[in-house]
């Protein structure tokens, strides 16, 4: 494993080697991981056969309070990593993924934590013939996010640093495609960090009151789709809609909070009704249900930069047809393209299994 991290490592050095001194304030990282999968649904039990290990390189570039968002959140890195995972299962293969990340400092930036978003590839996955055992991933392409806790002393011989924490990654289509039981990573990792700036530079102290700022009560439309497919296997991938209204409170250069609405259609779950009425269940179903939903949501919006984390929790206030339970959560992220047009990518679950993976545009007022 330590000369798979070298071997990197030095890779990635020779590429910068000549570039240095025009690159100030970025910093690369290589970390080796080593961990097991949780079994966050029975179904996958017999896919947790052995201990996943893999790399995370990263590239980002520091930042020093030049602006107002930096010195928000204590200057933090933002960057692109790639991971190679190896899932140690002959049915779930390896990943190869790209994400965005940010590193956010605490304890005299002695600690970070990253969050990433990306995509990831899955070499091995389900196949009704060869693979049919696989039924964490129905499509080679994922949705993919890792979240990492690490110490980190940068400099320590010259440019170079250790780091070293724990860490997880979660691959899963949003049901995209069936099956989607999809898999979480539980990892210890630990790596070096090199500088590619030759000097130390002094952080901005804290600004007081910084955060402090309000704005009226907001309001907007949001319209959402994709395609997703029912858990039944080989019954079709269909686009869903979903059209809604909120209305929103900043109450500071951070947050802000949202009620909202909306109104589902969902082909995929007009397919299912029908199944399930001609399939011999017995479970009352006649075909003739509404497959709309109507929803009610409380959300939180964090906003760094021109990017926000979305978190929501939401109840089908209209729910005609029983599917996956009245409550439904969303999380993902957003991004302001101008003051007030929006888009964002996000996924609405009922607990821990994924319905859809939402494309939205927008517009606030």
């Amino acid at each position: 494993m330590i000369k798979r991290i070298c071997l990197v490592f030095l890779l990635v050095n020779s590429m910068l080697f000549n570039a240095q001194e025009d690159k100030k304030h970025f910093g690369i990282d290589v970390n080796n991981f080593h961990g097991s999968i949780l079994k966050h649904n029975p179904d996958i039990s017999h896919l947790i056969t052995g201990h996943p290990s893999g790399i995370i390189l990263s590239f980002q570039q520091k930042t020093f309070g030049d602006k107002e968002w930096q010195r928000l959140y204590n200057n933090p890195d933002y960057g692109v990593s790639f991971i190679y995972q190896d899932m140690d299962n002959e049915y779930l293969g390896e990943h190869l993924g790209v994400f965005l990340h940010y590193n956010f400092y605490f304890f005299n930036r002695l600690l970070f934590l990253r969050i990433g978003q990306g995509m990831s590839y899955a070499t091995r996955p389900y196949d009704e013939d060869s693979n049919f055992r696989n039924i964490a991933y129905g499509t080679h392409l994922q949705s993919a996010s890792y979240a990492l806790l690490n110490f980190k002393k940068e400099n320590l011989l010259d440019r170079l640093g250790l780091q070293a924490g724990l860490g997880v990654v979660h691959y899963s289509n949003g049901n995209s495609k069936a099956p989607n039981k999809s898999t979480n990573t539980l990892f210890l990792n630990a790596g070096i960090t090199y500088s590619l700036d030759h000097y130390e530079t002094e952080y901005p102290p804290k600004e007081k009151k910084l955060v402090k700022k309000t704005e009226p009560v907001g309001y907007g439309f949001i319209f959402r789709s994709g395609v997703n497919e029912s858990d039944v296997v080989g019954s079709g991938r269909f686009p869903f809609y979903t059209v809604g209204g909120f209305i929103d409170k900043r109450f500071n250069k951070k947050g802000a909070v949202h009620l909202g609405a909306e109104v589902f259609f969902s082909r995929a779950l007009e397919r299912y009704i029908y199944f399930r009425s001609v399939g011999g269940f017995d479970d009352g179903t006649t075909g003739d249900e509404d497959a709309k939903r109507v929803g009610m949501f409380l959300g939180h919006e964090l906003r760094v930069n021109k990017i926000s984390v979305l978190t929501q929790l939401g109840y089908y206030v209209y729910y005609p047809y029983d599917f996956e339970g009245r409550t439904y959560l969303r999380a993902g992220l957003q991004c302001y393209f101008t003051k007030n047009i929006f888009g964002s990518f996000t996924v609405r679950s009922h607990a821990a299994k994924a319905e859809v993976m939402e494309f939205s545009i927008g517009y606030r007022f």
